[in-house]
């Protein structure tokens, strides 16, 4: 079953989620981070959460700022934004009685997420699927704009046939984010999982990711899988491994 819900983002403007509830007996909920500019309906965070629904984990995913049916200009996030948001969508959770042990990220999600935890309230465990190891890489993607960015203060950037403006407080942002120092301080249970042929964030990136990290640490690889699991069964697969791994950390919040 799924419900659509709205919440503020941490600057104001509403968030649009859709509330993926499992059809049977819950064990427990969280949070899905999408990745840089793919939103709640990309089949990485469709099919995820949608499948770890069915395993009896409830999950919303969220349009970040201005992106799908969010209000606000994407522009005016940032990595810190998006940390503020994802923190936002667990207490909006918390609010509406169903409070999230769990944050799942893929990609520049599954940063937002390590970054996210310790700041979310309740949070026992964080998985990630092909996540950087340095927010700052996505600067490839708006590279050829970036120059102009700082020199005129914002841009449009086409990216997947739409158009976004890129300000110069998001590229500073983006380039401040320091992401090491809070998977060695993150002191929860953390799963690292990446495709070795991942061609968008390199293999690398989970290598380093999990050396930096301290136990209970646990790395799944992908194997045959893309960087957007949008092959057959890439996103189940995923999902079926979150839910088995994630399984000691639910319903810690409702034994307390």
């Amino acid at each position: 079953m799924i419900e659509k819900v709205s919440f503020p983002s941490s600057l104001g403007p509403a968030l649009a989620g859709v509330l993926e509830v499992p059809d049977g007996p819950v064990r427990g909920w969280g949070v899905f981070a999408h990745g840089f500019t793919l939103g709640k309906d990309s089949p990485a965070a469709t099919r995820v959460c949608r499948r770890l629904a069915r395993e009896g984990i409830g999950m919303l995913r969220y349009d970040n700022l201005g992106l799908g049916d969010s209000e606000g200009d994407w522009g005016d996030g940032s990595f810190t934004v998006k940390i503020d948001d994802t923190i936002q969508a667990a207490r909006f959770m918390a609010e509406r009685g169903t409070p999230v042990e769990l944050l799942v990220g893929h990609s520049w999600g599954g940063a937002t997420v390590i970054a996210a935890a310790r700041q979310t309230p309740g949070i026992q465990a964080v998985a990630t699927v092909g996540a950087p190891v340095d927010p700052s890489r996505v600067e490839r993607h708006y590279d050829a704009v970036v120059e102009r960015v700082l020199a005129e203060g914002e841009a449009e950037w086409f990216i997947g046939g739409k158009a976004l403006t890129l300000k110069r407080a998001f590229v500073e942002d983006v380039r401040a984010a320091e992401l090491r120092d809070r998977i060695r301080d993150l002191r929860l249970p953390l799963l690292v999982m990446h495709s070795p042929t991942d061609n968008t964030v390199g293999i690398e990136n989970a290598s380093e990711i999990f050396q930096i990290a301290r136990h209970p640490r646990s790395f799944v690889s992908l194997e045959g899988s893309n960087h957007f699991l949008t092959g057959s069964g890439e996103a189940d697969r995923a999902a079926r491994l979150i839910s088995a791994w994630a399984d000691p950390y639910l319903g810690r919040s409702a034994a307390l």
